[in-house]
């Protein structure tokens, strides 16, 4: 197995970290991709009862089991297949299914805490920071809470001032010193995306 390139991707929810992404596999055509999103790994949550499960803080890093996505990483680069979870947010709980993953020759983690794990983003050969205006990110994050999630737009505002906002703060905005290059704006971006997709070319034709 020729060596892989594994590329982190972080930013805020709504970021437009999913389009970055998109446009990044887009551009990498003749090469074959996996994107693993940090979100298959919110951690087990079986041992509880629902009520607590109701409590967990999704936008803090404990509730993400970067042990096991750490080592699918591993077991990746050394061209094993792996089964990663996926998690049920109706049971708030680790779904009993699972994604089949072949070895690569790039691979994308795309999550808000993507570059937040130090052994996770020691992994990267590249490391992404979508920069958006908290406005846009909250007017996203609503529209999809409430069309693809069932939620009310009451819930989605009060878990934004209350969690989001200040975890987005405490947490996810000083990873953007560990990037590599910090694309503003999201998917909207075609400069900054193309600089990037170029030397990522550059990176995995070496590799390979």
């Amino acid at each position: 197995m020729s060596s892989t390139t594994i590329i982190g991707i972080a930013g805020g929810s709504g970021s437009g970290k999913t389009s970055v992404t998109q446009a990044i596999m887009e551009q990498l055509k003749g090469h074959s991709v996996a994107l693993i999103e940090q979100d298959y790994y919110y951690k087990d949550q079986s041992h509880l009862t629902f009520e607590e499960r109701l409590e967990t803080n999704y936008d803090h890093p404990f509730a993400f089991d970067n042990d096991l996505l750490i080592s699918n990483l591993k077991d990746l680069q050394n061209g094993h297949k792996v089964e990663v979870p996926t998690y049920d947010y109706t049971k708030h709980t680790r779904s009993d299914k699972t994604i089949a993953f072949d070895p690569k020759d790039v691979i994308i983690v795309e999550g808000i805490f993507a570059l937040e794990n130090e052994a996770l983003r020691n992994m990267m050969d590249v490391k992404i920071f979508v920069d958006t205006d908290a406005d846009l990110r909250i007017l996203r994050r609503l529209l999809r809470d409430t069309k693809e999630r069932g939620r009310t737009m009451e819930s989605v505002i009060d878990q934004y001032l209350n969690v989001v906002r200040p975890m987005h703060n405490q947490f996810i905005e000083p990873t953007k010193k560990f990037a590599d290059i910090i694309i503003p704006e999201g998917g909207s971006n075609k400069v900054a995306i193309d600089i990037m997709t170029t030397k990522i070319q550059a990176l995995v034709k070496k590799q390979n």
